[in-house]
């Protein structure tokens, strides 16, 4: 799938969904925002990494770069299987269920059942194993990160790995199952998106979290020590977010090794995401270009310097094994060369507009509507931004009249006005994060760039809004702009 036909979406992660665990899930509600998507004349559901997360809950910064959040599960539909019997869910954690679940599918299932389990394990074996071992690594030593585990397990020695299977094959398997259950429900779900016309857009992290199973199963192709802590470690510079910048902290790539390799470690992770989505954006783009490295004994951002990237040889890759038209949205925000946008343009990767910047400079800026291009994404604000209305009102009044004056000083409020500039850009897919939709302010924001806490679990309910209501708004700017 490209961008080549106007199209319009909504920005709303899974965790967001209504749901009576802590967090949302893939069940009855994420059907019934497909069916609202539909209602509502959209055809793109854009999503943030579906990865399991660490406790801060960001899924930038994941367990695995294959793997989906178990947190996602919903059990309670697993429950409508003919092998589960009478079961009570109520104050089990997620470990507990799993255990409970797996023991009723392996005693109950048929053997088509089983055999389809074994097929999923033996096609994910690329990863699965490494991260099945990896969280029960975890889980046996007290949630410690891998470079704590002792040595042997921690370097990945073979006998002992032998034997750390052979002690915990069940407990193993157990986290297979439950990467089965998700990836069916993930799966159900993109199969129902797509027969209504709707495409599932994700979202891929240029780096990976240091504390994962990638980096554990691949030191390879990081830059770390010899006990697996990097030498040098992520980020970017001061920006419109961080005066010190920002200092993610994942590990760099050893570009070298992976390219001795044939870029099989990115190749393979794109080769999960296509399987997931329709449409992948690669969050921090420009990294593949040239990439801030720090030294990882340093405090923050500031003094950390540009290395070039893989480049031209990776995309090239990447094109050899996929095909002609790779399914990328490149996220070109922030500090972008000319050879970053060159890079781009090489490979007919869209990039990203973003209304909430458009407003603070000339009339060059190229945010500003007039100089959108057509493959591009424009979105009023992204998941890192305030909600529109939050944003416009941290504006002094000088600011907020220069955005009507560029619209002709209209009788819309916001966030509307925002929302239908972003259905009349050319650009040819405009995204919507449903906080806009609903007119929320500063407090429904998703997440704080370089903030630890409080991120990462805002969550609407249907009782926010008149859905069908607003899906009739919707549909209305959708047909008036071209994007039905």
């Amino acid at each position: 799938m490209r961008l080549e036909k106007r199209q319009a979406g909504i920005l709303l992660h899974p965790t967001s969904l209504p749901s009576e665990t802590e967090s949302g899930v893939l069940g009855k509600e994420a059907y019934r925002f497909v069916d609202f998507l539909q209602q509502s004349g959209l055809s793109i559901w854009q999503l943030l990494p579906l990865g399991p997360t660490h406790g801060d809950k960001s899924p930038y910064q994941s367990l695995s770069a294959h793997a989906g959040n178990p947190d996602l599960i919903c059990w309670d539909s697993v429950l409508n299987e003919n092998w589960i019997g009478n079961v009570e869910l109520a104050s089990k954690s997620n470990t507990d269920i799993t255990a409970l679940f797996y023991q009723q599918f392996i005693s109950n299932c048929d053997s088509a059942l089983l055999a389809e389990f074994e097929d999923f394990k033996r096609q994910q074996d690329f990863w699965l194993n490494d991260y099945a071992m990896f969280v029960v690594g975890k889980q046996q030593f007290e949630q410690k990160s891998w470079v704590e585990w002792p040595s042997p397990i921690r370097n990945r020695d073979q006998p002992a790995l032998d034997e750390f299977v052979t002690e915990f094959e069940e407990s193993i398997d157990q986290i297979k199952f439950q990467q089965y259950i998700f990836f069916k429900q993930w799966l159900g779900i993109k199969k129902y998106a797509n027969e209504k016309g709707i495409q599932l857009f994700g979202d891929l992290p240029l780096f990976v979290a240091h504390d994962s199973a990638d980096v554990w199963a691949k030191r390879e192709y990081f830059k770390l020590d010899g006990l697996g802590n990097p030498l040098f470690v992520a980020g970017v510079p001061p920006d419109y977010f961080s005066e010190t910048g920002q200092l993610w902290g994942n590990p760099v790539y050893d570009w070298k090794s992976i390219a001795s390799d044939a870029y099989s470690f990115w190749v393979e992770r794109l080769k999960t995401q296509l399987h997931l989505f329709d449409l992948v954006r690669i969050d921090h783009f420009r990294g593949l270009e040239a990439y801030w490295e720090i030294p990882a004994d340093h405090e923050t951002a500031l003094n950390g310097y540009w290395v070039k990237g893989p480049g031209e040889d990776f995309f090239a890759h990447l094109k050899h094994y996929f095909g002609k038209d790779l399914p990328l949205v490149a996220e070109d925000l922030g500090f972008i060369t000319e050879e970053v946008l060159a890079l781009r343009e090489q490979f007919s990767l869209s990039g990203m507009k973003i209304l909430q910047f458009a407003f603070d400079s000339d009339a060059a800026n190229p945010y500003l509507p007039h100089n959108h291009e057509t493959m591009s994404v424009v979105y009023t604000g992204t998941h890192d931004n305030d909600t529109t209305c939050g944003w416009f009102n941290s504006l002094n009044e000088d600011q907020k009249r220069r955005v009507y004056d560029y619209f002709g000083n209209p009788s819309v409020e916001m966030p509307w006005l925002l929302v239908q500039a972003a259905f009349m850009s050319t650009a040819n897919l405009a995204v919507i994060p449903l906080q806009d939709f609903l007119e929320l302010d500063s407090s429904h924001r998703m997440n704080i760039p370089g903030t630890p806490e409080g991120n990462w679990v805002w969550r609407f309910n249907w009782s926010d809004s008149n859905f069908d209501e607003l899906a009739v708004k919707i549909r209305a700017f959708v047909n008036l702009y071209g994007r039905l």
